[in-house]
């Protein structure tokens, strides 16, 4: 009797382990089926990626001081290095001098012009009476040939100072000219953000020399966030620059970002040797860039951080309907006309908590 409750009890665990299992299994199918795509949606994995820019000095400078540290957001123009430029300052104070001087001598220039077209004036007056006292027979020959040669020579000594006058304003555009390139290379030791971005690393410290070229900072330029994904061929051909895609992060599941298609590349990546046959072809991955738009990532900027892994989606056709799933989560930038009030307690779909995966 034992025996047979024994055998009757190992029945029903058994029985309820059975149950068990089979309904795991139907709720890992239903779940796949949920979350299937439908025919003209492809996917690939890939992770959250934007650019990186450097803070470079033009020439070797000591670094003066550094305005911003890691993590800080910094906006286009924004001040983020100040290089020592004494040594600057001293050839800008004396390409100025410089220019002052050029400009006195122009003015000297100009004033014997002025004496010159005088002079000429003068002698020119000077003949016409002598040639009419000679013909009144109240003067000489001689007296209108002294009177020609002056006329001559003045006009001759005019000319020459007008070819100073070119002179001297070339040099005074050359004085100038140097001004401007050392008032240039000041400028260019004060080092601006080229971006809106985040500041990456900070690869320089006050009173470090930086040799031309040199960094001093590295930037995620944040106009330009993207993630990157590998399709097949099959996958890859038909799609055009501009389509529809979506964009989902690991950290966040059940959410989703609209992005497009802004590069499809023309190579594969992953190229066998020889290709000669269907099942061979079939392995070339080819790579595409699906763009974040710039208006999201402005209502989520500081949220934003490169490296974090998730899984792109692209319209291989465009009449496909994206399922329910990428839609119903999809997170988009509050409009200027209905802000969203809950666009501040949003997180966006690029969150994490490392930028040590940017590239």
């Amino acid at each position: 009797m034992a025996n047979k409750l024994l055998k009757s009890n190992q029945l029903v665990i058994l029985a309820i382990i059975v149950v068990a299992v089979g309904g795991f299994l139907g709720w890992k199918y239903l779940q796949s089926r949920k979350y299937a795509l439908p025919r003209g949606i492809a996917s690939g994995n890939g992770r959250i990626e934007a650019k990186l820019v450097d803070a470079t000095a033009k020439e070797p400078l000591r670094v003066k001081d550094i305005l911003v540290d890691e993590g800080d957001l910094v906006k286009p123009g924004q001040v983020l290095v100040h290089l020592d430029t004494v040594t600057l300052d001293a050839q800008l104070a004396e390409a100025r001098a410089n220019v002052a001087a050029a400009q006195e001598q122009l003015a000297v220039v100009k004033a014997g012009i002025s004496k010159r077209k005088s002079e000429v004036a003068l002698a020119k007056i000077e003949l016409d009476r002598a040639q009419k006292m000679l013909e009144e027979r109240a003067s000489s020959q001689r007296e209108v040939d002294v009177r020609r040669t002056t006329v001559e020579t003045s006009t001759a000594t005019l000319a020459e100072e007008q070819a100073r006058l070119q002179t001297a304003l070339q040099q005074v555009a050359v004085a100038e000219a140097n001004v401007a390139t050392v008032q240039s290379r000041i400028n260019d030791a004060t080092l601006v953000s080229p971006v809106l971005g985040r500041v990456l690393y900070r690869l320089a410290e006050p009173g470090e020399v930086l040799g031309p070229g040199g960094k001093a900072l590295t930037i995620v330029n944040l106009d330009d966030v993207y993630m990157e994904i590998f399709l097949p061929a099959a996958e890859a051909a038909p799609l055009k620059v501009g389509s529809e895609a979506r964009l989902t992060v690991d950290n966040q599941p059940g959410r989703a970002a609209p992005a497009l298609v802004s590069f499809v590349s023309p190579e594969a990546q992953f190229t066998p040797k020889q290709v000669e046959t269907k099942s061979e072809r079939e392995k070339l991955m080819f790579r595409v860039k699906l763009q974040v738009p710039k208006s999201l990532v402005q209502n989520f900027i500081e949220s934003i951080k490169t490296g974090v892994r998730g899984v792109g989606y692209v319209k291989v056709n465009p009449s496909v309907a994206w399922p329910e799933w990428l839609e119903k989560g999809l997170v988009t930038a509050p409009t200027a006309e209905a802000p969203s009030a809950e666009a501040p307690k949003t997180a966006a779909p690029a969150a994490a908590d490392s930028t040590a995966g940017a590239r």
